[in-house]
């Protein structure tokens, strides 16, 4: 097995952290704004302490500026506080499960933006994870119509995400790319955020930046010096089962026979999307 494999999973263990973290954080009151104003206000002090002991320095054009107030905004302020949100009203397996309609979008955008043709494949992901999400709410509504709302807008901004990610990493180095990603995400969060919070929940906001933000992310970028992009995306879409056992083992969350079911067709979705993305990427490959 390559070592890359076992970064990538690494990595998506400690994503999977994250509605873990927002789940006990609630506990202490806090609202999605504050904790993911924290989260950013730690992870940016040691990505910056990392960025100095490799030697990238912290220079940017003017012209990027609006790129990276535009990637803040989404990849940041809406996408996190939306995750985290969802997680409170809901549960973390509802919540992670709903991100993981993220591909489908990818699919819904290139018809209407690019013109991408729709396979039978892309229409076969689409109905999977449809019907996936419809079973994880259950045929009785289990979760709240807001619940559900929020979920499926924390798909869509995860979604955008990876797109606004790619171009990002097209003239910056990813990490700091990041830096700036929150630092700009961590501008629009401030006038929403209390700077007040509980003693004891300041480790778990630590430990919410250095495990799924800082962890995960130097994880996912070493793993990719030895694993292509395409091939790491369908190992990480191992996050929402590794998500879905410790929500069980944590907060004895469980999943029903149906939303099992509808669990395996929205990662079985996902990773069709992945795995054709990486068939794509072979076939122009050896056409070179």
């Amino acid at each position: 097995m390559k070592k890359g494999y076992l970064l990538v999973f690494m990595a998506a263990t400690m994503w999977s952290t994250l509605g873990i973290f927002a789940k006990y954080l609630s506990g202490f009151g806090l609202d999605p704004f504050t904790m993911v104003f924290y989260r950013v206000l730690f992870a940016i002090l040691l990505l910056g302490g990392y960025l100095k002991l490799r030697g990238i320095g912290f220079s940017l054009e003017r012209s990027r500026l609006r790129f990276y107030a535009l990637y803040g905004f989404f990849s940041i302020f809406l996408f996190y506080t939306l995750y985290f949100y969802t997680v409170m009203i809901s549960s973390v397996s509802f919540a992670v499960l709903l991100l993981y309609t993220a591909p489908v979008y990818s699919i819904v955008l290139g018809r209407l933006v690019f013109g991408e043709r729709l396979t039978s494949e892309k229409l076969l992901a689409l109905l999977m994870v449809t019907l996936g999400v419809l079973l994880v709410n259950g045929v009785d509504g289990k979760f709240s119509t807001k619940a559900l709302l929020f979920g499926l807008l924390t798909g869509l901004t995860y979604a955008l995400y990876g797109v606004l990610a790619k171009l990002a990493v097209r003239k910056e180095e990813p990490e700091k790319a990041l830096f700036y990603t929150l630092l700009f995400g961590l501008f629009f969060l401030l006038p929403f955020s209390s700077f007040s919070v509980p003693l004891e929940s300041i480790p778990y906001l630590f430990a919410l930046a250095l495990f799924p933000t800082f962890f995960g992310y130097i994880l996912y970028n070493h793993a990719l010096k030895e694993v292509e992009v395409s091939r790491a995306s369908i190992v990480a879409t191992v996050e929402p089962v590794v998500a879905i056992i410790l929500a069980f083992i944590l907060f004895g969350e469980t999943l029903g026979a149906l939303q099992l079911l509808g669990a395996v067709l929205i990662i079985g979705g996902s990773m069709l999307v992945h795995m054709r993305e990486r068939r794509n990427v072979e076939g122009r490959e050896a056409q070179m």
